[in-house]
């Protein structure tokens, strides 16, 4: 698996943990009746502070991945360098960790098209959440609705990403 797949992977599963926390704190007081479904200050509370949870915890993650993706790949070479009797070179294995970190032309465009993938679910998920008030429902349901779309727009790039790596660009 290449860097840009296992980078994506971490991203995913952070960005469907911050989902399921969500959805298991506003949900779960919605549910035990300690929060009024119309009480917009509660929603929109919920929403900014996993907003900033979400930002918070994707920063420190890939800060922590990155680490310890640096550490895996100077032990593996260092390892091999070893097996091979040669003489352990910092600056050598420095330089193969910024090649595999390097991005080129394909994953830019495998960015782009996976970006498209989840504007694509957000812009969606803001017409539902305008139907759904036109149909009557409620603010609070407007504002999951465009809460849960963004979120889950975020995600679904991130399997776009995962399919486009795996397949390829002429496959998607």
């Amino acid at each position: 698996m290449s860097y840009q797949e296992r980078r994506t992977v971490v991203s995913l599963i952070t960005g469907i943990a911050i989902i399921a926390a969500y959805c298991i704190y506003a949900f779960g007081r919605y549910q035990a009746g300690l929060v009024a479904e119309g009480d917009l200050r509660f929603w929109a509370g919920a929403i900014l502070t996993f907003i900033g949870i979400g930002i918070v915890a994707v920063i420190i993650i890939q800060i922590v991945f990155h680490v310890l993706m640096s550490i895996a790949m100077g032990v593996k070479m260092g390892v091999q360098m070893k097996i091979r009797d040669e003489q352990v070179d910092d600056r050598q294995i420095e330089k193969s960790i910024q090649m595999e970190f390097v991005e080129d032309e394909m994953d830019r465009l495998i960015e782009m098209k996976s970006l498209w993938v989840g504007f694509a679910i957000a812009g969606i998920g803001f017409i539902a959440g305008l139907v759904a008030l036109l149909l009557g429902s409620s603010a609070a349901v407007m504002l999951n609705i465009f809460f849960l779309s963004i979120a889950g727009g975020t995600v679904l790039e991130g399997v776009a990403q995962l399919y486009y790596y795996r397949r390829g660009l002429a496959n998607g």
